[in-house]
């Protein structure tokens, strides 16, 4: 039981130490950019352009959980984070190509068009990078414990 116990705070560590600090941290300031941007433009010009603003919204919820997840840690956090990126990949994928094919369905821009150019690409490097970071801390447990 001991064994269990201190297995479960490593497993919560791996996932903010390192590399996964900064996750946290850049995570973090998307939140921040991409709830204040949306609750902002909702606000005052929702009528403008509801696609846009909503995606941005939804893109700023999204972050704030893998954020969540990511200090939160343990290993149903981290599954809960790499199914999220992943869903955060495929909508700045889905969203990013959307607004180059069809620029007209998007009067004024989201924090994932043009695959997230007006946030210097951070959108599209950022799951990618936490996806890679999320399947590394997998292993990173059951090495330092011995548990599997």
């Amino acid at each position: 039981m001991a064994e269990t116990e201190q297995a479960a705070p490593d497993a919560r560590r791996t996932l903010i130490s390192g590399p996964g600090t900064l996750l946290v941290w850049v995570y973090g300031v998307m939140v921040v950019g991409a709830v204040s941007r949306s609750a902002v433009q909702i606000a005052t010009d929702f009528e403008r352009a509801p696609l846009a603003y909503a995606l941005s919204a939804i893109a700023g919820v999204v972050y704030g959980f893998i954020t969540y997840s990511l200090v939160r840690g343990g290993e149903r956090a981290r599954r809960a984070a790499l199914v999220c990126c992943a869903a955060e990949l495929a909508g700045v994928l889905v969203v990013g190509t959307w607004t180059l094919v069809d620029p007209s369905a998007f009067p004024d821009t989201t924090v994932w068009s043009e695959y997230g150019m007006g946030y210097l690409f951070i959108p599209v490097l950022l799951p990618l990078t936490a996806l890679y970071w999320l399947r590394r801390a997998r292993t990173a447990p059951s090495a330092a414990t011995g548990t599997g």
